[in-house]
């Protein structure tokens, strides 16, 4: 039986790592582009595997670690995380003002230049503008919302959280983010931009303290 403490610092994380895909989940809805089924479980097979594969690293760099060490670091890593989050809508702010900021940065590995605009503007995501986000499209989007799940299940994987407990609910909230993103989203007559950047923060704040001894 999975302890009550775990479980809940499970739900902390992917509750956290979820807010960026039902906000960006939102904006589609709210623009009027669809995402299948097959696009759905892409998004949310590559989001999840990231953060289980995060969590496993972590967990192996513990192992040749003093536990004190590893402790802190974890901490020290959730705390900045969380804090950065609270700020990460000025980050994207300035993603999109620079419009020429992806041309600077062009690295071949992974289209990293696109990856960034796709995190700070979701909607990038749809390039043939069918309204249909197609798999392969999908999966860019799910390598957007990936960035903060590598940091966040590395810190978590020190303290040695469940990586498989963290995989299996990550797949269902991340699922449910994006289909609730998507049915409100469609709710509402004209886009609607807001940010819940900071309520990831907060739960990745609450996190870090959950692990001080």
């Amino acid at each position: 039986m999975v302890p009550l403490l775990a479980l809940f610092e499970a739900l902390l994380i992917v509750t956290a790592l979820s807010m960026d895909a039902f906000v960006s989940s939102f904006a589609y809805g709210a623009g009027k582009i669809k995402i299948p089924l097959s696009s759905l479980l892409v998004i949310n097979l590559i989001c999840s595997g990231t953060l289980a594969l995060a969590l496993l690293f972590g967990g192996v760099v513990s192992l040749w670690l003093p536990k004190a060490f590893t402790s802190a670091i974890c901490i020290l890593l959730l705390l900045t995380l969380g804090i950065t989050k609270i700020f990460d809508s000025a980050l994207k702010t300035l993603i999109r003002k620079h419009s020429t900021f992806q041309k600077k940065i062009q690295f071949s590995l992974f289209h990293m230049g696109f990856i960034l605009k796709i995190y700070a503007n979701p909607e990038e995501a749809d390039r043939d503008h069918s309204h249909t986000l197609s798999p392969s499209e999908a999966a860019f989007l799910a390598l957007a919302l990936s960035l903060d799940s590598l940091a966040v299940g590395f810190g978590a994987g020190l303290s040695h959280t469940g990586p498989f407990l963290v995989f299996a609910l990550s797949l269902l909230v991340g699922i449910l983010a994006v289909r609730l993103g998507c049915y409100l989203g469609n709710r509402v007559s004209s886009k609607t931009n807001f940010d819940l950047s900071w309520v990831s923060g907060a739960l990745l704040i609450i996190l870090a303290i959950l692990k001080l001894p």
